[in-house]
């Protein structure tokens, strides 16, 4: 029997609420890695406060795509038992932290994206994406703050920590392009006025992120090369090292509870 067009739209929103739920999650588990290992004290506390910020938002994008998918899979099983290629976050989030100033324009250059897409989506015509997205902004209102702040003084500090952010932000550009590649699923929610196009947060997170750029004295490449694949299931091999330890305890000792 042909699929109608509403579990046509129930697939493409639960693809879609597996994307923003995988994002959070994996640059939460990454960013986590900084715990008691952060340049100075303020930092680690920082980085911590935004690693628990994301895993909160992860609980809710993912327990919703549970309910979405219908077959009683809740956030925590969403989150410890698939494999690598079930995950749909983009390729940018899963980059290894590096130094600090790595770990800082990964950030920002997702900060900023992630706020102008949760601006649009409390506008969304589900009311439960909608509800998600007014919580989370006002959490990411201050990751891009805080990260766009840090990358103009460092930007525009010393020679060395210029040096560091300006290799960063070459090393991570070419994986930014993903934030805004569509595909079927994304076209079919923002049909239904659930989430905005992808494509149409490009010219917003240009803006932000040029500001902050040439306030910090830094140059974005040239190229428009773009890494993909992410949000189809096709991963580097560093989201496999981050779930053989986010997923240990649970895939040893399955049903484990606290």
């Amino acid at each position: 029997m042909p699929e109608t067009p509403e579990m046509t739209l129930n697939a493409a929103l639960f693809e879609w609420l597996l994307r923003m739920g995988d994002n959070t999650l994996i640059l939460g588990h990454r960013v986590s890695e900084w715990c008691g290992h952060a340049p100075v004290l303020e930092e680690d506390i920082a980085l911590a406060n935004t690693a628990l910020d994301l895993i909160g938002q992860t609980q809710l994008w993912l327990g919703l795509a549970g309910e979405v998918e219908g077959k009683g899979r809740s956030a925590d099983n969403l989150a410890y038992l698939r494999d690598a290629s079930a995950f749909r976050n983009v390729l940018l989030v899963e980059r290894p932290n590096g130094d600090f100033g790595q770990t800082l324009m990964r950030q920002f250059l997702f900060d900023a994206w992630h706020l102008d897409m949760l601006k649009a989506l409390r506008q969304s015509t589900d009311g439960r994406v909608a509800d998600i997205a007014e919580k989370a902004q006002k959490e990411v209102a201050y990751h891009l703050e805080r990260s766009a702040d840090l990358v103009i003084r460092l930007g525009d500090g010393s020679q060395e920590s210029h040096r560091r952010l300006q290799a960063a932000l070459d090393d991570h550009w070419s994986y930014t392009g993903e934030l805004f590649v569509g595909d079927e699923a994304d076209e079919q929610v923002a049909k239904a006025g659930i989430a905005p196009a992808a494509e149409t947060l490009q010219g917003s997170w240009s803006n932000t992120v040029g500001e902050v750029l040439q306030a910090a004295t830094l140059t974005a490449p040239e190229s428009s090369f773009s890494h993909k694949g992410g949000k189809r299931g096709i991963h580097t091999e560093h989201l496999g090292y981050i779930l053989a330890d986010m997923q240990f305890l649970q895939r040893a000792y399955p049903g484990a509870t606290w």
